[in-house]
């Protein structure tokens, strides 16, 4: 059953990455901008990278994708591989790339998940280091958040922050972003 029309969906799969899930969907709650944790598994239950079983909020095909306006991929291994061999996962991206809906990914999933799927067609993206030979449909940017067009990429869990603020920042604006940086004390590194 489908209830609880959620603007966006971030999805567990076994071995996801816990700072890169869980910074999204607490910055985006703290905006009131409605998130759900989606499991690509048959369980709420869903563990993660780091051993820390985290309960979501719908089973994939509880889902509510007409009402989403953005689709989030946290890394973490096995998590992207895992995000990555789910075909109604993969076949959603797709969908949301072609009627122009928003897709945020971090760590690995943009290169392993997004660019596997050519979907960027040459726009900038970014990506956990260790990932960026693997992009060869985006144009691969050295940089902690990169947005462009329906885009937002990240390189890992040390900048899951401002990840989630420039989610923040396409629903809201900069002003919210700036606000919510500030109610958690959150400094740039020196």
């Amino acid at each position: 059953m489908k209830t609880n029309n959620a603007e966006v969906l971030i999805f567990l799969a076994p071995g996801f990455e816990d700072i890169e899930m869980l910074t999204v969907v607490d910055l985006l709650r703290r905006k009131k901008i409605s998130i759900d944790m989606v499991s690509i598994t048959d369980s709420l239950e869903v563990t993660s990278s780091h051993n820390v079983t985290i309960k979501a909020d719908k089973l994939f095909d509880d889902a509510d994708f007409d009402s989403a306006k953005m689709l989030v991929l946290p890394g973490g291994m096995p998590g992207t591989t895992n995000l990555a061999a789910y075909s109604p996962l993969t076949d959603k991206i797709r969908e949301f790339a072609a009627a122009g809906k928003w897709l945020s990914a971090i760590c690995a999933a943009p290169a392993v998940v997004f660019d596997a799927l050519k979907v960027y067609e040459g726009r900038k993206a970014t990506c956990y280091p260790g990932f960026k030979e693997k992009m060869s449909d985006a144009v691969y940017e050295e940089k902690a958040v990169v947005q462009d067009d329906i885009f937002i990429t990240s390189r890992g869990a040390g900048t899951a922050i401002e990840f989630a603020a420039a989610i923040v920042d396409r629903f809201l604006g900069k002003e919210e972003a700036e606000d919510v940086l500030k109610s958690i004390i959150y400094y740039p590194a020196l």
